[in-house]
């Protein structure tokens, strides 16, 4: 029998043993292969027509994706190798030299691994059409996805896992060399001691969290004044987190031992001493998974957030469905007969709105320093009326002298408040005008452009000002079903010059919907692998433990515990690995939520009630399934 064929005995006879390890890489594979595929499949690239994000976007994540999955498979392949000590210890014992029995390792690792690529990359060409369904699903897609195989994919998946592999062969390799024969057979008896609790590190844990959470609600005035609260924020985080998991979770541990009438009550007295016995080792990794957590919960509640609130953005930005600055007869002749051609798309109303151009300066200073880099937008009371008429909204203004109202810029939170009482000077080539603001109004009717300060004046003041000023004519038409209107718009914008400046709900709205649904499905997915991949460290941390543990069980059950007892106390413990940082992730994530509609102007005045919660639903649910597996799987191992 040569190594090779004992190496595939090994793997075959003890196949359960190594199960796991095995699950995590097939898993790793399929995720892998499943997003590598979008890179390359046509579907996708015919259902986005803003194409050149595409590759970024999936580029970016794949790297992302490769480092995660590289170290989720190192600590996988990390456990595994941890429980074969003793039988690397017996090899030894047999006379096998240390070289022989690294290269049957490597030969076992490479024969694993192998038939773990092979089994992802089928699964993953069956999950990916299911992928591909859901992405252009998000982009409102109406391609038909047909099953196909990628020979590209195939080959950037094996030649990363190719790359991981080798790695994981030589760490394992390395195995033999880096304990003595001893070591080796008493490595499931080896333990964390119990750490002392420390109450200047809890105190100092508490303090950097509370100032992590107080930069979380600063507001930055310039971009160095943002890269040092980010900054500030980042170690504050990071040290607290792990101070908090390290000593101050001990200090609350010893202090619950202290409390006698609650920690003699049952066996509470087993499932504190336990946790304490093993925080130590528990410590770092919880760290990273709270830290983790709340980076994808954030993350996917912003993601799905700009996804779920694209319409609405796209009708402040373009409330019409055309509109275009009207300057030349026969080319307004050619653009009107597009649009009032399209059968499909019959138009609801439309009408010219004409826009006054003025110099500006505001009474108060928070509206002034928007307008510093442009003029102040003039339109007509009677205009904006008819706009809203025909885009059938309300909120009609009735002004007289030199009253004005205000509309809110976009991507901002200004209101009435910052308007009301205040006045804006008017400076116009031949005079000054001085107008007062009564309120402010929400619904736009000009396309967005920057600077965004729009007023509405009187009809009277504007008919002065434009004896003085040439308005600027926007030609505007609402049509029907907007959002699918991309052959009129491909039309249309043929024939429109530089000048024109054609704006397009159509081409807003597709604009948002593709980025954001993008953005969307890439969060989505990696915040997916992210959980399950967390969700299965905690779970191969478990089973470790309770691999070492399994002994002072049997112990306990020969003192006269009962399995009942035993269970109760096994899910305690588990729940608190699996709750604290869960717990932590959730208020983490939501003060990084609050720095983000900080930094992200289009996050402004969004309500992420809806995207949080079902980021969170998410995020419990796979949690919840992940904490009843290790319940199950605890109790076989210390109750068999």
């Amino acid at each position: 029998m040569t190594l090779f064929d004992l190496a595939k005995k090994n793997v075959t006879g003890n196949f359960r043993s190594y199960l796991l390890y095995f699950l995590s890489m097939i898993f790793s594979v399929v995720i892998y292969y499943t997003f590598v595929s979008f890179q390359y499949s046509p579907e996708v690239q015919m259902g986005i027509e803003s194409s050149n994000s595409l590759l970024n976007i999936f580029i970016g994540a794949s790297v992302i994706l490769i480092l995660f999955v590289a170290v989720f498979i190192f600590y996988s392949n990390s456990f595994f190798t941890k429980k074969r000590k003793k039988e690397v210890g017996l090899y030894s014992l047999l006379g096998m030299r240390k070289k022989t029995i690294g290269k049957m390792l490597f030969y076992e690792n490479l024969i694993m691994s192998a038939a773990a690529i092979v089994i992802g990359i089928i699964f993953g060409t069956f999950l990916s059409k299911l992928f591909t369904m859901l992405l252009l699903r998000l982009l409102d897609s109406a391609v038909e996805v047909g099953f196909g195989i990628s020979p590209e994919a195939i080959i950037n998946t094996f030649i990363v896992f190719l790359i991981i592999t080798l790695c994981t062969s030589f760490n394992a390799y390395r195995l033999i060399y880096r304990f003595k024969l001893i070591e080796l057979f008493q490595a499931e008896k080896e333990g964390e001691q119990t750490p002392k609790a420390s109450l200047a590190p809890a105190i100092l844990a508490i303090l950097l969290i509370g100032f992590s959470y107080w930069l979380g609600f600063q507001s930055s005035s310039s971009d160095m004044e943002l890269l040092l609260i980010l900054g500030l924020y980042l170690v504050s985080i990071v040290l607290g987190t792990y101070l908090l998991f390290r000593f101050l979770t001990i200090y609350l541990l010893r202090f619950a031992q202290k409390r006698k009438s609650s920690y003699y009550r049952g066996i509470n007295i087993i499932g504190i001493s336990q946790l304490l016995y093993r925080i130590n080792g528990n410590a770092r990794s919880l760290t990273i998974i709270a830290l983790l957590s709340a980076v994808t919960i954030s993350a996917i509640s912003v993601g799905y957030s700009f996804y779920y609130t694209n319409e609405v953005q796209a009708e402040k930005d373009s409330p019409f469905s055309y509109a275009y600055i009207s300057s030349d007869k026969e080319i307004d002749g050619q653009l009107d007969k597009v649009i009032t051609s399209d059968s499909l798309h019959p138009v609801i109303g439309q009408t010219e709105i004409p826009v006054l151009n003025v110099e500006g300066e505001v009474s108060n200073p928070l509206l002034q320093d928007y307008l510093e880099e442009g003029p102040v937008k003039l339109v007509s009371e009677s205009t904006y009326n008819k706009a809203l008429e025909i885009l059938n909204l309300d909120g009609s203004v009735n002004l007289s002298g030199t009253e004005a109202v205000g509309i809110q810029p976009l991507l901002t939170e200004y209101s009435s408040a910052d308007y009301e009482g205040h006045t804006v000077t008017l400076k116009t080539p031949g005079s000054e005008e001085k107008i007062r603001f009564t309120t402010m109004a929400e619904d736009r009717i000009i396309p967005w452009s920057y600077p965004d300060f729009s007023v509405i004046i009187s009809d009277e003041l504007f008919k002065d000002l434009a004896k003085q000023l040439t308005p600027i004519p926007i030609a505007s038409y609402e049509v029907e079903d907007e959002k699918t209107t991309k052959e009129t718009f491909d039309e249309l914008n043929k024939l429109t010059e530089e000048g024109t400046q054609l704006s397009s709900y159509y081409e807003t709205y597709r604009r948002g919907l593709e980025t954001a649904g993008l953005n969307l499905f890439v969060l989505g997915f990696l915040s997916l692998v992210f959980l399950a991949a967390t969700g299965s460290v905690i779970y191969f941390k478990q089973l470790t433990e309770a691999h070492e543990d399994k002994g002072r069980y049997e112990i306990l059950h020969k003192i006269g515990v009962s399995k009942k007892e035993t269970s109760a106390t096994i899910r305690m413990q588990t729940l608190f690995v699996f709750g604290l940082p869960l717990i932590i992730g959730m208020v983490h994530g939501a003060v990084i939520l609050k720095m983000c509609s900080n930094i992200f102007s289009a996050l402004i005045g969004t309500n992420l009630t809806v995207p949080i919660a079902i980021s969170v639903s998410g995020y419990i649910i796979i949690y919840l399934f992940y904490y009843l597996l290790t319940i199950n799987s605890v109790k076989k191992i210390v109750m068999k």
